[in-house]
């Protein structure tokens, strides 16, 4: 019995906390890891053990912007095939997915050779409200006529076939630009409203002789050298073609 008075001090034992449970996260981890090299593996394995039409399909798979039919077809628009529902949506008024595809197979991004991306460096697009421009234009060392004259050169005649084989697969209307640098004062006769012209029509021939349906083509202008691109009006990257495809 406790004296009167006295303090009675109780003491509660408190239990140290469990240790928490650690052995689940490194499996997570591993999980991810042994799928990521699995996924890599199987990627390098496609990369060897495909053609370039094989590749071209998985890529077209893959990518978002292309819509997926129900009978496994794509709306994607490959040069040198021909896809059944390319015609059905330009048909549909898309135009915007139309022109980026088109803008796509015209970057490089998609060339198979080193001459064709070479070809396709004289490419410049851009979208406007009247529909897509594929501007043709010289590069230094590389005219795509001869001298101050119409005639093509090469580049110009196999990049003028591109253009045609990927633009024969929509259906909107086209048409053709001329365009050349200006020329100096003194000249009697300015050059610039004929060699522009007749610049123009030696594309559209080409376009033609590459697949193009001649009644697409609505119009032939020549501008002379009334739109320039850079500040100096004599330079050589003032000469162009624009070919647009149509809203």
């Amino acid at each position: 019995m406790a004296a009167k008075g006295s303090t009675i001090i109780i003491r509660r034992g408190t239990e140290a906390p469990a240790a928490g449970h650690h052995g689940g996260a490194w499996k997570v981890a591993y999980a991810d890891f042994v799928t990521a090299m699995m996924a890599f593996f199987l990627m390098m394995w496609l990369l060897n053990a495909t053609t370039e039409k094989q590749k071209q399909g998985l890529a077209d798979y893959f990518d978002p912007t292309i819509m997926q039919t129900p009978n496994g077809g794509t709306t994607g628009i490959d040069p040198g095939e021909t896809d059944p529902t390319a015609e059905a949506t330009a048909a549909s008024g898309d135009f915007a997915e139309i022109a980026r595809h088109v803008q796509d197979r015209l970057t490089g991004s998609g060339a198979e050779s080193m001459q064709r991306v070479n070809l396709l460096r004289h490419v410049v697009t851009r979208m406007t409200d009247e529909g897509l421009v594929i501007e043709l234009g010289d590069l230094a060392g590389a005219p795509l006529f001869v001298d101050d004259t119409a005639q093509p050169t090469q580049a110009l005649a196999d990049l003028a076939r591109i253009v045609a084989q990927v633009l024969s697969h929509v259906r909107n209307d086209v048409a053709v630009s001329g365009h050349v640098r200006s020329f100096p004062e003194m000249m009697v006769v300015s050059p610039v409203w004929a060699l522009s012209d007749a610049r123009a029509h030696t594309v559209r021939g080409l376009l033609e002789g590459g697949g193009m349906d001649r009644g697409r083509i609505q119009r032939v202008t020549a501008h002379a050298d009334h739109r320039h691109r850079n500040s100096n009006p004599l330079d050589p990257a003032n000469n162009r073609i624009e070919v647009i495809l149509l809203r």
